[in-house]
């Protein structure tokens, strides 16, 4: 696992110390990606910075990478878990790897069948291949975006990092994009390729893109996009065996490691399912876990007890209030785009505490968008009975249940059952609706959050309900929320996180299944749990997802508001947000009127953003100078 910094430009330039020290600078800012190592290469058309968190073959694995006599150069974050299959036939085509490191896997196959190397990978990637005879760019990023890879095309160049701060000493100055803003009140993150400045933006997960040197522009393509086929006449024992069979081979390829390799543990069916496959290849495996002071909002209990069944060496992590609140202003530095997901801080103090033990993580991500294991996906099955009324009822009755205050029980279940799903479902989390938007912006609305979900709607028309939300989420949930507070929390404690649910064989399987396997006696992930119920703990088998809940609805009636108050008093954002809204909302959930807590998350976590990457308020000791450059 590492972190990287590119730049191709499209006139020859000499090398100079100017380039050299702000790639110095770009990558200083990465430092904590790969603290092993560090190295650079610079040419008339190319510059590439690099640091290594080293995993796989530790002694040979220094990059930037070279290849057939300096041909190639390569630059790469992430693991190739099949590596060693493709050195197998690398070999079978007469192509000898010097190393046993996957990255000379990849620049190997690269130059013996070029792009396609793609459609060979199993794993997760961002990287970027230096041609010097065809002075071609080549780069990719991984089938699900589990691993970051941001890009700014200038006039002059065209510049790839690992993460977006990298690119500050490369560009003038941030910018914020108010339509990513008004995007991310809506769903907590800034959906992909957009990030919060206009200049920089994301390479899509499953694309590959080639850059000539020169003024030629740079093509992007998709080689892989998620899409669900369910197989109606699906036969259970034979869809849990193939469960089955293509998690344990998952699970065993993302075991392949140098170092040691731990798992976090919550009190869900997800990671008790991966640390029961990875305990049989790892008897000493090494398991964590994280809580919070009030009992409601921790899994501590239920984690500690499925650690003792399955006997593995076990260590819970407590966080106070205080320590919340003095490593936030780190978490968001380190998340790069604001993500209001409460959930990233206890991932940050887990990731911390498990970097001094192992230096590799397992996690149970994915498995909810394959499989259906959020409750929202029961909804559909709930809201049947709206199927059998008038169109022109429904339509009455969401007019006048508009005038029930917000709350009130059953407000909401009429504005679902009368609202078609393209129309209410943007995703796993709803924080601001576009009439709520509209008040806490303090400029003109000018989008809409459907520009982003429409096209995915429009795609899965032939499907039903439940596996149209599925795929909403794997499209914008998953990239933008889980998949980015994941790398970003684990890395920021120089920990490698990986994910075996997101694996491209396990998906084959999971969207061939039907939703009726999924959805089923009144339970999420029905036949994941089915597939696993002889090797979990009896008392995880059933249990109601919670993840590693956050207690911001109390803190914020108590510990937290004074210091929500003073933020938004202070903060210089009149132009962007309309304070007075959102103090109201602070007040209504101190007083217990109404429950704004996610609401409030989602401006506190951008005020604290906006200090940082706007008005240069960073809270780390690495690279000073970026302060200036921010500014």
């Amino acid at each position: 696992m590492c972190g990287f910094v590119g730049g191709i430009y499209n006139e020859e330039t000499l090398v100079h110390n100017e380039r050299l020290d702000r790639f110095k600078e770009a990558n200083l800012a990465i430092e904590h990606r790969g603290p092993d190592d560090e190295g650079y290469y610079h040419d008339e058309h190319v510059s590439m910075a690099f640091r290594r968190l080293s995993i796989i073959d530790i002694e040979h694995g220094h990059q930037p990478f070279r290849y057939e006599h300096d041909r190639y150069i390569m630059t790469f974050n992430g693991e190739i878990y099949n590596h060693v299959e493709l050195r197998e036939l690398l070999n079978s085509w007469g192509i000898t790897c010097e190393t046993s490191s996957d990255t000379e896997v990849i620049i190997a196959l690269y130059a013996a069948i070029g792009k396609d190397v793609v459609y060979k990978l199993r794993g997760m990637f961002s990287f970027i291949i230096w041609d010097k005879v065809e002075k071609t760019l080549f780069g990719a990023r991984d089938h699900f975006g589990i691993k970051p890879l941001y890009y700014i095309d200038r006039q002059d160049a065209m510049f790839f990092a690992s993460e977006s701060k990298s690119l500050l000493p490369l560009i003038d100055r941030l910018e914020l994009d108010k339509v990513a803003f008004q995007q991310y009140l809506a769903f907590q993150y800034v959906p992909e390729p957009m990030t919060m400045d206009t200049h920089i933006k994301k390479v899509p997960p499953g694309h590959y893109f080639i850059k000539k040197a020169g003024m030629s522009k740079c093509e992007f393509t998709a080689y892989w996009k998620p899409s669900l086929k369910p197989v109606t006449n699906t036969n259970e024992k034979s869809a849990k065996d193939a469960i089955r069979n293509a998690m344990t081979d998952s699970v065993e390829k993302h075991m392949r490691s140098d170092v040691p390799v731990g798992a976090f543990l919550s009190g869900g069916v997800d990671s008790t399912i991966t640390v029961s496959l990875a305990k049989k290849l790892n008897p000493t495996l090494k398991t964590f876990t994280v809580g919070f002071e009030h009992e409601q909002y921790s899994e501590v209990d239920v984690a500690e007890r499925t650690a003792d069944i399955l006997k593995t060496n076990h260590t819970t992590v407590l966080v106070s209030p205080e320590e919340f609140i003095e490593e936030l202003p780190k978490i968001i530095w380190h998340m790069d785009d604001p993500v209001a997901d409460p959930a990233s801080i206890p991932l940050y103090f887990i990731a911390r505490e498990a970097s001094k033990h192992v230096k590799v993580v397992l996690s149970g991500e994915g498995a909810d968008e394959l499989f259906g294991g959020y409750n929202i996906y029961k909804e559909p099955i709930d809201l049947a009975m709206w199927g059998h009324i008038p169109a022109w009822m429904k339509r009455a009755l969401l007019t006048t249940s508009s005038h029930i205050p917000d709350g009130v029980k059953g407000k909401s279940f009429i504005y679902r059952g009368c609202t078609g799903l393209a129309d209410r479902y943007i995703g796993n989390a709803h924080i601001f609706k576009e009439t709520e938007i509209a008040k806490v912006i303090a400029y003109e609305m000018n989008t809409s959050y459907h520009t982003i979900t429409k096209p995915i709607f429009e795609a899965a028309s032939h499907l039903d309900d439940v596996s149209k939300m599925q795929l909403i989420d794997m499209y914008t949930w998953l990239r933008g929320d889980i998949l980015m507070k994941a790398d970003r929390m684990t890395m920021a404690n120089s920990l490698e996180l990986r994910v075996p649910f997101l694996d491209k064989d396990v998906f084959k399987v999971a969207s061939q299944l039907p939703t009726s396997t999924k959805i089923a006696n009144g339970t999420t992930k029905a036949i994941l749990r089915k597939a696993f119920e002889d090797i979990i703990p009896e008392h995880v088998v059933n249990r109601r997802k919670l993840g590693f809940p956050v207690p911001i609805r109390i803190w914020l009636k108590n510990e937290l508001f004074d210091w929500t108050m003073n933020l938004l008093n202070n903060s210089p954002t009149e132009h962007i947000i309309n304070k007075q809204y959102v103090k109201q909302l602070l007040e209504q959930h101190r007083l217990g009127k109404q429950d704004n807590s996610r609401k409030l998350w989602t401006v506190i976590t951008f005020l604290l953003w906006h200090s940082q990457f706007i008005e240069g308020n960073i809270p780390v000791k690495t690279n000073k100078q970026q302060v200036e450059l921010i500014k």
